[in-house]
């Protein structure tokens, strides 16, 4: 079985098949989803489509890009709806540099505030940056040395300095379809570095399809490239590949674990 770590099913890119998109992922193998919250605003549609799917979670935060938009958005408001059953993670959070969409203590300030909400509830943190590694990695261990929390990079695009920080914290890393880019060699020579046993993949569905797809919508049925280019890198099999993946997001993501059947 491989899991979607990372996708937007509620985005209006699936208005007009959302249904099919979920069974093309169940044929090719996806035994779960995660959809991932970037507004508040839209968190009910999430939960909703999660409430609906025995094979889909979902997460409860503010992306970046939306900071400016959610100011008065508090670690308790963020706690409040964790107490969803289906709600197993905080995110997506983080820092974007590259777009800046909204100002940049805006943003750190939306991280902090959800980086309090994974440390209370215990809940992983769901982190994107781009083009703010240092400031990234800043708060994060800054953060951690005031209390730990689990978490993870979605969507790993960096270097070797931010894989690195971010293990020695004990995040993982997720993989997505950038790493069958042709021109993503950097980013294959740090996964390539990577301990299996901290590695997720991911579609971020609708974008970054992974070749064959690229330029298509993606969607979850499109991690199993991800997983095969991955599988081909660290040089095991597609099967230990899911296996091991699989675990892992279990191992971090311990909400959604399967619920073991007491002994007779």
């Amino acid at each position: 079985m491989l899991i979607d770590s990372h996708c937007h099913l509620d985005f209006p890119e699936y208005d007009e098949d959302r249904a099919e998109v979920l069974a093309r992922a169940r044929e090719a193998g996806v035994g779960l989803m995660l959809a991932i919250s970037t507004t508040l605003t839209r968190a009910p549609t999430i939960i909703k489509m999660a409430e609906a799917h025995d094979d889909m979670f979902c997460t409860i935060g503010i992306h970046p890009h939306e900071a400016e938009t959610h100011p008065a958005t508090t670690s308790d408001a963020l706690i409040a709806m964790t107490q969803h059953p289906k709600v197993v993670g905080i995110g997506e959070t983080g820092l974007d540099y590259f777009r800046e969409n909204s100002p940049r203590q805006a943003q750190q300030d939306n991280f902090r505030k959800h980086i309090a909400a994974a440390r209370s509830t215990g809940l992983p943190l769901i982190v994107h940056t781009r083009d703010a590694d240092e400031d990234t990695c800043a708060i994060l261990e800054e953060e951690m040395r005031a209390g730990a929390f689990p978490g993870l990079i979605h969507c790993f695009t960096a270097g070797a300095d931010l894989a690195q920080r971010v293990l020695d914290i004990g995040f993982y890393i997720s993989v997505s379809g950038i790493a069958t880019f042709k021109n993503a060699t950097a980013v294959r020579d740090v996964l390539r570095d990577v301990p299996l046993n901290r590695l997720l993949v991911e579609t971020d569905a609708p974008f970054l399809a992974p070749v064959p797809h690229r330029g298509a919508r993606n969607e979850p049925a499109f991690v199993a490239h991800t997983a095969a280019a991955l599988a081909e890198l660290k040089g095991v099999s597609a099967q230990d590949l899911a296996t091991a993946t699989t675990d892992n997001f279990f191992r971090l993501f311990t909400k959604a674990a399967p619920q073991q059947k007491e002994q007779a």
